[in-house]
């Protein structure tokens, strides 16, 4: 699980770097600065980075077999940073009985 309200992860297509490219200029275009949010208390990206963590989530479940993640040949992880000038982020991972 991802500590943090203004980022995101999510499972993806992680051989293309253009798919990381596509994926972030749509939803900056669905989600951009609109004028009438009114939570910018840290700026303009601040309520776009909340609806974008909130579209995408900050939580996966992910197979594990013999000890290492069990993802599909072009399957990966992102962590989806929402803020313009983001800082550290933390991720808490558990794993419960198989």
């Amino acid at each position: 699980m991802l500590q943090h309200t203004s980022a995101s992860l999510s499972l993806n297509e992680n051989c293309d770097a253009t798919v990381r490219s596509d994926m972030e200029n749509f939803v900056n275009d669905v989600i951009s600065n609109k004028s009438y949010f009114e939570h910018t208390y840290e700026g303009d990206d601040d309520m776009p980075a909340h609806i974008k963590s909130s579209l995408f989530g900050v939580s996966l479940t992910l197979p594990i077999a013999n000890g290492k993640l069990n993802l599909g040949t072009w399957q990966g992880i992102y962590l989806g940073e929402h803020r313009d000038f983001g800082g550290s982020r933390k991720i808490v991972a558990t794993t419960i009985g198989e």
